[in-house]
């Protein structure tokens, strides 16, 4: 009896392709654009000569209000971005708009954020003077960094299902203690003012 070589095995379903998983590139691309991103900024921050003021709104006592009542404002969005991701990821009932929802949310907390980073650059640049300030301008370039590293994260594919909500939480966790060293700190100590 001889047998072909090349024929088709009977009986033996053929074994499935491979999967590869994501090129490592997928993470790192990212992690570098995060970390260039902070580094700028907290460059740009060391060697620029702080102005002491970048802007103000009628209405406000000082620039610190003005910054105060902003990073609460994008803190309260952040909340938003969090309640309407347990209700993406089915941990919280949520309405089908919660999608629309979470994405409108987040922008307008990174909206409500940028002039905030702006003015704390371009006023005050990157300071070191005392614990609470040296941990505020540090988080602060590293949570645009964080941010920068989400967002191109989002448009990838194949990624593991826990990435997105690690790199959200962090993203998250950076700005409570980013407002908690600076809008909180500043009700505690000069009021609740505007």
């Amino acid at each position: 009896m001889t047998v072909d070589p090349n024929a088709a095995t009977q009986g033996f379903p053929a074994p499935e392709p491979a999967r590869r998983g994501p090129h490592p590139a997928r993470y790192l691309v990212p992690a570098l654009v995060a970390a260039a991103v902070a580094v700028a900024l907290g460059v740009y921050g060391k060697v620029h000569d702080p102005a002491g003021t970048a802007f103000n709104l009628a209405g406000f006592s000082s620039t610190g209000a003005v910054k105060s009542w902003l990073a609460t404002a994008a803190i309260l969005f952040a909340l938003v971005q969090v309640a309407s991701a347990l209700m993406l990821y089915g941990k919280l009932p949520g309405p089908a708009w919660s999608g629309t929802l979470h994405r409108w949310s987040g922008r307008a907390a990174f909206l409500i954020a940028v002039p905030v980073a702006v003015h704390c650059l371009y006023a005050l640049g990157y300071q070191t003077y005392e614990t609470r300030v040296l941990w505020h301008s540090a988080l602060g370039c590293f949570f645009f960094g964080a941010f920068s590293a989400k967002m191109l994260l989002l448009r990838s594919e194949r990624l593991p299902g826990w990435l997105l909500p690690i790199v959200g939480g962090l993203v998250f966790a950076t700005l409570t203690i980013i407002w908690l060293t600076s809008a909180f700190w500043f009700f505690r100590t000069f009021g609740v003012t505007t």
